[in-house]
């Protein structure tokens, strides 16, 4: 009787002390998308870690018989953290936006599991990893690849309208991608609203080209 009640106690203190290593991961995963004020942020990504965790801790302990596994619940996991994650990716002309947090999303179930079941150097070791990835990120980004995206709008007069034309043709040889977003056209003006992909070198002479124009009667950068 003892006995029973000594491993139901270590029982406790070992989903306890998955839960606080839950927790510390999902603070780790999820800080750098809270001091970046995404969508998905320290909150977020803490509880889908503890969530993970506790489906494993309950696939173990409940999800066990002659026709089950201990895998059967936290297998669903894996299904349906991605619902979680295509809530925050949406496309905003020639970029996509939240693919990193969708992966860290990802990610931050994965970890919860592999302590959830126990496997706690693993976790450690790919919790590790991620990290260095999200922190060398912007590094990379500033040092390496060079590609930023810059939005334009351009109003001119009507009668001027056929510029359009030979505006893009001046700004294709500058730029990677080029987009109309927005064409507005008034009795008097027309705007135009245009998206890039530009190496950031050469923004000042993207913004050279559009100022340069005496026929624009303002322009937004």
């Amino acid at each position: 009787m003892m006995e029973k009640v000594f491993d139901i106690i270590v029982w406790e203190w070992s989903d306890l002390l998955k839960a606080v290593l839950s927790l510390l991961a999902g603070f780790v995963l999820g800080f750098e998308r809270e001091w970046k004020d995404k969508s998905a942020g320290f909150k977020t990504i803490s509880i889908i870690c503890l969530g993970s965790t506790l489906f494993s801790l309950l696939s173990m302990k409940v999800a066990v018989g002659e026709s089950e596994d201990a895998t059967r619940i936290a297998s669903y996991v894996v299904s349906g953290i991605g619902f979680l994650g295509a809530g925050v990716i949406f496309k905003d002309g020639v970029t996509v936006n939240g693919l990193t947090t969708a992966s860290i999303i990802w990610m931050s179930a994965a970890i919860g599991m592999a302590i959830g079941f126990g496997i706690f150097v693993t976790a450690g070791i790919f919790l590790a990893a991620c990290f260095v990835i999200i922190i060398s990120g912007p590094l990379i980004n500033k040092y390496v690849i060079h590609n930023i995206v810059k939005t334009a709008e351009i109003t001119m007069q009507r009668k001027d309208l056929d510029i359009k034309r030979n505006v893009i043709a001046e700004l294709k040889p500058i730029v990677k991608h080029i987009k109309l977003k927005k064409q507005v056209l008034t009795e008097e003006s027309f705007t135009l609203e245009l998206e890039v992909l530009i190496d950031k070198r050469r923004v000042r002479e993207f913004e050279s080209v559009l100022i340069a124009h005496p026929e624009f009667t303002q322009v937004i950068l």
